[in-house]
């Protein structure tokens, strides 16, 4: 669970970014859930669109991949949301504590 300190922080990083993803009307699937688990894996944060032909609201969608990643939900703004996983293998953001 992050701290309010370390969503505000991953917060700084992901205004920055670009959505690797768009999520759209063919929802959420499995190939869609596989990449954005590579993505987390080898990043640990990432930003992802939903289109406006999506059947699913932004917040609805993180709160949905991120039980099927095993991600922490960072923040929902419109039609994008971030979510982030500490990486096993290639550790990158140093949370504050």
């Amino acid at each position: 669970m992050l701290k309010g300190k370390q969503r505000s922080y991953l917060k700084g990083i992901a205004n920055k970014m670009n959505p690797i993803f768009q999520l759209g009307k063919n929802g959420i699937t499995d190939n869609f859930i596989e990449q954005v688990d590579d993505a987390l894996e080898a990043r640990e944060l990432i930003k992802v669109k939903v289109l406006d032909n999506s059947f699913l609201d932004s917040k609805d969608a993180a709160n949905e991949v991120c039980d099927k990643v095993n991600a922490e939900f960072v923040q929902s703004i419109g039609n994008k949301f971030v979510i982030y996983r500490e990486s096993e293998d290639n550790k990158k953001i140093e949370l504050p504590k």
